[in-house]
C-alpha cells in the first residue's frame, strides 16, 4: 500500500490541567501527570490520573480536561479532595438529566460534560481548590482498537501546559497473537525528549515508557514552558496468515479475530455520486475535485466506474459504467476538472440515478460476474429540490438498492443530517463518515476511499457449536477489506472443551472454507501473566461490542418494537458494565458550601449537528419577564418560576439570541465543536428573544446556504421585497398588526401580463381584465402562456415562468396564520435585481468573522460590500408541513 494516504484510527488521551486565573501564574500546580494504558489482545484500558496542589493563599479554580476517542467508553471518574474522594456513578440518561434538572433549580452550580471534536471528545471537569489543597482527578476509558489500513494506533494528546515533575506515559501491549511490528512518533519530539523514551519488546509483549524530567521538558533553560504541547503515538501490527484467525478466551468468554492477507482482490464497480450545488462553492468544490482526480488514479484497471454529479438536476459522465483504463480515467478526469458549484441539491433522484445505472449495466452483462458493487455518495446539504422529506428518500433508496449494492455516505461538513446519511448506509451494509471542512479535506476523501477500494471476501459467515456458544456478536459480514479486520465475541458454555469455526466466505477466484480448533483449557492459560490483563477483559470487550453493534442496528430497525428492545438491551449492558453510552450518564457531585454538580454524557456524530442549551440560572426578573420570555423561547420542560421572584430555564440556544431584561447574567454551557469552554458567563442585553418563525428564509445563489431573516418594519405597510426588470417580474409584501409576518403578497409578472394577489383568505390572478379567486380550501391550476399558477389544498401556492424562476407561498397554519415566501431557485435572478431580498441575488456572499463570539458559530454576510453579522441558529422552516420542522440557517436582523 505504499503511495496512498492513510487514515488511521487515533486512540487519544489529551492531558491538560490548569488553574483559570490570570492573577497568579500556575497558581495550580500539576505536580503528577501519568497515563497508563493496558492493551490486552486489541482492548484499550487507558487510566488518566492528574495530582494538583493550590499553592496561594486563596481558593483557584482547577480544571481537568482529557480528550479522548469518540469510539471509547468512559467507565469510571473520581475526584480526591484532600484525601476524600467523590467517586462518579453511572446512571440512565433521562434520570441523570433529572438530577441534573434539580440541581439548577436549587440554584446549584451544575455543568454539562460533554463535546466533541473532529475525531475525539473532550471530557472537562473543574473544581475549586482551597489555599493548600491537593486534588487528584482519575479518569477511566476503553476501547477495542480498529485496524484500519493494516495498523492499530494509540495517540496520546499531551498538553499540560506547565512543566510537571512527574510525568509520564506508560503503555503495556499484549498480543498473543505475536508482534509483527512496532513504532512510536510525536509531533513535539527533540533530541532531548528521546532521550526520556524506552521501548523494550519480545515476541508477544512490548512495554512504552516516556517519562521526561523537568529539565528535558522545558523549551530551554531560561524559560518555564514546556515542549509538551502535541501528540504521542504507538503503531503496531500483529502476526497472522492464511487461516481461521485466532482464537482468544477468558473466564468463559472468546473473542474471535479474523483478518486474512495475500487475497486477490475483487474488481469494483463504482459510481461516485458528488454534491456540486451552490454550498460546495470555493475550497469544498476545490477539494473534492482534487481528491476525485487522486481517486480516479487509484482505480485498478479491472474496475469499472461512472460519475455523476447533481444540484438541482442530476448529470451523468456516462450513462453507464465503463473500464478504469487509461483513456477512460483521463476522459474522467478532464470531466472532474469541469465541475462547478452551483444550484440546489437534489439527492433522491442523483441517488436513483446511480442505481439504476448499476442496475442497467448488470442488465447488460457490462460488469465482471465476480465483482462488488458500490455507490460513494457525498454531500454537504439537506435535499432542497425534488423529493425532501429524508424519510421518504431513504425509502425510496433502500428500495432502489435491494441489498444489491453498498451505499457509503460522506457527509462534507455539519449542514448535513448525519442521521439521515447513517441510516441510508446502514440500510444498505454501508457506512457513513463525516468528512470535516479542513485544509485537508481532500485527504480524508482520498483516505475513507482507500479503505473501501480492496475488497477481498465477500458473503463471509462464521459458525460457530449453535447450542454451546451464548449471546454471539455480530458473525455475518457483507464484505472484507484488505487490512482491516473481523472481530467476533461471545460466551461459551462451562461444559465446552473444544471451541470449532468455520468460516465460509467468497474470493475473488472460489468459495473458501477455514477451519479452526480452540482447546478451552489451553487458550485460558495465555492469560494467566495478570500484569498485562485488567480484570474479566474479554467480556468486557464482548459487551463494549455487543452495545455498539445494538445501537448501530437500533438506527436500520425496520419496526418500532425491534428498535426498543435494541435500545433496552444496549441500556442494560450499558448499566452492568459502567460504561457511558448515548444512553447513560455519569454523575460526580462534590459537596461543599454550593454544591457542584457534574453530568458526563456520550455525544453521538449527530450531537454535532444540534445546538446545545443556553441555561439562565438564578436572574431575578419578574414573572412577566419570564412568561414573555418563554412565549418567545422553546423551553424543555426544564422551567421553573420560584416563588422568590427568581427564574430557572434552560431554552434551547437556536431559539434564543437575547434574555429579556438588561444587566441580567447567564451561564452558557457552550458544547459546540469550535469551543473546548463547557462554561461562559455572559452578559444580556434588553432586546426581547426572536420568533421562532423568520420572516424570511432564502437561498443565496449558487449557494448552499439559508438566511433566516426578520425584518423591523411597520404594521400593514408594504415593502418592494424584489424587483427585477430584466425578468420581468416583481414582489411586494404586507406585514401583518403586530408585524411577526406576512399576511399579503403581490406577485407582477410582465410577460405575460399577469398579477397575482395571495392573502390568508385565498389568491386573486388578474389577466387581461378578468379575475380568478383561488380558495386555500381545495387544490387549483392555471396555465397563461407558459406561466403556471398551482394551489395546493391548505399547504402552499406555487408561480413558475418560462424561465424557470418559481415563487412559492406557503399558507402557514400556526397558531397565528400567515404566509411565507421563498424561492425554489434563486441562480435565475439577474444582476439587476432589487428590494429587501432582491438585494441577496448578486454579489453577496459569506465570509469568515475573526471577531466571532467565543463559542458562537458566527460569519460575516457581504451584500454589496456592505458587512452584516450573522450568526447559526435553528429556526422554524415555514416551507415543511410539519409544524415541527426545522432549519439551520444564518439569522440576520435588519430594517428595510
Amino acid at each position: 500500500m505504499e503511495g496512498r494516504a492513510f487514515v488511521i484510527l487515533l486512540v487519544v488521551a489529551s492531558l491538560t490541567a490548569l488553574a483559570e486565573n490570570t492573577d497568579h501564574k500556575n497558581a495550580i500546580e500539576i505536580y503528577s501527570l501519568h497515563v497508563d494504558s493496558t492493551v490486552t489482545s486489541r482492548f484499550a484500558h487507558t487510566v488518566v490520573t492528574s495530582r494538583l496542589v493550590n499553592k496561594v493563599n486563596e481558593s483557584q479554580e482547577a480544571v481537568f480536561e482529557v480528550e479522548l476517542p469518540k469510539t471509547a467508553f468512559i467507565t469510571n471518574f473520581s475526584m480526591s479532595i484532600d484525601g476524600e474522594t467523590y467517586p462518579g456513578t453511572i446512571k440512565e440518561k433521562a434520570s441523570a438529566q433529572e438530577q441534573y434538572d434539580i440541581a439548577v433549580s436549587r440554584g446549584q452550580s451544575a455543568g454539562l460534560v460533554k463535546t466533541t471534536g473532529r475525531k475525539l471528545e473532550q471530557f472537562h471537569v473543574s473544581v475549586n481548590v482551597a489555599s493548600d489543597s491537593k486534588v487528584t482527578f482519575e479518569l477511566i476509558y476503553e476501547e477495542l482498537l480498529k485496524r484500519q489500513l493494516g495498523k492499530y494506533e494509540l495517540l496520546f494528546k499531551v498538553r499540560p501546559k506547565q512543566l510537571v515533575k512527574h510525568f509520564q506515559i506508560d503503555v503495556h501491549i499484549f498480543e498473543p497473537q505475536g508482534i509483527n511490528f512496532l513504532e512510536t512518533d510525536s509531533t513535539f519530539m527533540t533530541n532531548e525528549l528521546t532521550e526520556a523514551l524506552t521501548k523494550l519488546q519480545n515476541e508477544t509483549k512490548a512495554h512504552i515508557l516516556f517519562k521526561p524530567t523537568i529539565v528535558q521538558q522545558k523549551k530551554s533553560p531560561e524559560l518555564e514552558e514546556t515542549l509538551l504541547d502535541g501528540d504521542f503515538i504507538i503503531r503496531y501490527d500483529v502476526k497472522r496468515g492464511v487461516s481461521a484467525g485466532d482464537i482468544q478466551i477468558v473466564n468463559g468468554y472468546f473473542v474471535h479475530y479474523f483478518a486474512p492477507t495475500e487475497m486477490p482482490t475483487f474488481p469494483k464497480n463504482v459510481i461516485f455520486v458528488v454534491d456540486q450545488s451552490g454550498s460546495m462553492s470555493g475550497r469544498k468544490i476545490e477539494q473534492t475535485r482534487g481528491a476525485l482526480l487522486k481517486i480516479l488514479e487509484d482505480l485498478r484497471p479491472e474496475d469499472h466506474f461512472s460519475l455523476i454529479t447533481f444540484n438541482s438536476l442530476v448529470t451523468e459522465w456516462k450513462n453507464t459504467l465503463l473500464q478504469a483504463t487509461g483513456q477512460n480515467v483521463e476522459s474522467a478526469k478532464r470531466y472532474v476538472k469541469t465541475v462547478m458549484a452551483r444550484g440546489g441539491t437534489d439527492i433522491n433522484n442523483a441517488l436513483l440515478t446511480a442505481a439504476n445505472t448499476l442496475d442497467k449495466a448488470n442488465y447488460a452483462e457490462i460488469l465482471q460476474a465476480h465483482s462488488i458493487s458500490m455507490i460513494i455518495l457525498l454531500t454537504d446539504g439537506q435535499p432542497t429540490v425534488g423529493v425532501q422529506d429524508v424519510e421518504i428518500i431513504q425509502q425510496n433508496i433502500q428500495k432502489a438498492i435491494k441489498e444489491k449494492y453498498v451505499l457509503y455516505c460522506l457527509g462534507f461538513g455539519f449542514d448535513v443530517s448525519y442521521k439521515f446519511l447513517e441510516k441510508m448506509a446502514l440500510d444498505s451494509g454501508g457506512i457513513a463518515r463525516r468528512i470535516y471542512e479542513d485544509s485537508d479535506s481532500d485527504l480524508q476523501l482520498q483516505g475513507f476511499y482507500q479503505e473501501v477500494a480492496t475488497p477481498i471476501l465477500k458473503d463471509i459467515e462464521i459458525q460457530y457449536p449453535e447450542n454451546s456458544i451464548l449471546e454471539l456478536t455480530q458473525n455475518s459480514f457483507k464484505l472484507f477489506f484488505d487490512g482491516s479486520e473481523i472481530v467476533v465475541a461471545g460466551r461459551i458454555d462451562n461444559e465446552l472443551d473444544v471451541l470449532p469455526v468455520e468460516i465460509q466466505a467468497q474470493s475473488q477466484t472460489s468459495n473458501l472454507i477455514f477451519k479452526e480448533e480452540a482447546n478451552v483449557r489451553e487458550k485460558e492459560k495465555v492469560f494467566q501473566h495478570q500484569k498485562y490483563i485488567f480484570g474479566n477483559f474479554i467480556e468486557r470487550l464482548w459487551a463494549y461490542l455487543t452495545i455498539q453493534q445494538l445501537l448501530e442496528k437500533s438506527i436500520s430497525a425496520q419496526e418500532e418494537q425491534q428498535k426498543n428492545l435494541q435500545v433496552a438491551r444496549a441500556l442494560e449492558l450499558s448499566m452492568k458494565y459502567s460504561f457511558v453510552t448515548p444512553l447513560t450518564s455519569m454523575v460526580v457531585t462534590k459537596p461543599d458550601d454550593q454544591q457542584k454538580l457534574h453530568l458526563a454524557n456520550k455525544p453521538t456524530e449527530s450531537d454535532n449537528e444540534k445546538s446545545r442549551f443556553t441555561g439562565f440560572s438564578g436572574n431575578k426578573l419578574s414573572k412577566s419577564h419570564i412568561t414573555k420570555a418563554l412565549s418567545y423561547g422553546r423551553h424543555h420542560d426544564q422551567s421553573m418560576l420560584r416563588s422568590d421572584g427568581y427564574f430557572d430555564v434552560s431554552l434551547d440556544r437556536d431559539y434564543v439570541q437575547r434574555a429579556p431584561k438588561t444587566g441580567q447574567r447567564a451561564i452558557l454551557f457552550d458544547m459546540t465543536e469550535h469551543s473546548p469552554d463547557i462554561f461562559r458567563t455572559v452578559q444580556t442585553t434588553p432586546q426581547l428573544l426572536t420568533n421562532e418563525y423568520p420572516h424570511f428564509l432564502f437561498q443565496l445563489p449558487r449557494q448552499n446556504d439559508v438566511i433566516c431573516l426578520n425584518i423591523d418594519g411597520q404594521p400593514q405597510a408594504y415593502i418592494n421585497l424584489i424587483s427585477d426588470p430584466d425578468k420581468g417580474i416583481s414582489v411586494t409584501g404586507k406585514l401583518g398588526r403586530n408585524r411577526n409576518h406576512f399576511v399579503l403578497f403581490e406577485i407582477t409578472n410582465l410577460d405575460p401580463q399577469v398579477q397575482l394577489r395571495v392573502s390568508k383568505e385565498g389568491a386573486v390572478l388578474s389577466y387581461g381584465g378578468h379575475t380568478t379567486k383561488l380558495s386555500w380550501t381545495k387544490s387549483a391550476s392555471s396555465t397563461i402562456q407558459g406561466l403556471k399558477i398551482a394551489v395546493e389544498k391548505e399547504r402552499s401556492l406555487t408561480m413558475t415562468a418560462s424561465d424557470n424562476i418559481t415563487i412559492k407561498i406557503a399558507f402557514v397554519r400556526s397558531s397565528n396564520r400567515f404566509l411565507g415566501l421563498y424561492f425554489m431557485d434563486t441562480d435565475h435572478f439577474s444582476d439587476k435585481a432589487s428590494g429587501l431580498l432582491g438585494q441577496f441575488y448578486f454579489d453577496t456572499h459569506l465570509e469568515s468573522n475573526p471577531g466571532a463570539s467565543q463559542g458562537e458559530d458566527e460569519r460575516v454576510l457581504s451584500v454589496h460590500g456592505q458587512k452584516h453579522r450573522v450568526a447559526r441558529r435553528n429556526k422554524k422552516d415555514y416551507r415543511q408541513e410539519s409544524a415541527t420542522g426545522t432549519i439551520s440557517c444564518w439569522s440576520l436582523h435588519i430594517t428595510p
